[in-house]
């Protein structure tokens, strides 16, 4: 039996100086700014063996998406023909999971500091994996 509901608990949270989801770059490489990741005390310990200079990918809870969208106009160009949601890194999508890959620039306790992420302040972290070269390079 395929079980129907999950619960994901957030780990955390990000603090940035991006408040607006309209004015937020669409990818981080598109001038997104540094920002805090904040962890729950909880889950603080699993930040041993990050360092300054690691390559981490963040997974977010887009939680101002609309879950209710299938299909958009690519980057939001309306000359652009409709796509679906998984052919694209729409926001707006049925369960709006985050992937953003960051540098990690300083370690603080239960924070780290980012870049870029174009994440918006109060976006809910739900998970944090390392960049494997050999695996993500490709």
């Amino acid at each position: 039996m395929i079980e129907r509901n999950y619960t994901i608990e957030p780990i955390g949270v990000i603090r940035s100086e991006l408040t607006d989801r309209d004015a937020a770059p669409l990818q981080g490489d598109e001038g997104a700014p540094e920002a805090w990741v904040e962890l729950t005390a909880p889950v603080a310990q699993g930040l041993v063996g990050i360092a300054a200079g690691d390559e981490l990918i963040v997974l977010t809870w887009l939680h101002r998406a609309r879950r209710d969208i299938l299909q958009v106009h690519p980057r939001g160009r309306l000359d652009a023909p409709l796509t679906g949601v998984f052919a694209t890194r729409s926001p707006d999508r049925p369960n709006p999971v985050g992937l953003h890959r960051v540098s990690v620039l300083e370690v603080a306790g239960k924070r780290l500091r980012v870049a870029p992420i174009e994440a918006i302040d109060g976006t809910p972290v739900v998970d944090i994996k390392p960049v494997l070269a050999r695996l993500d390079e490709r």
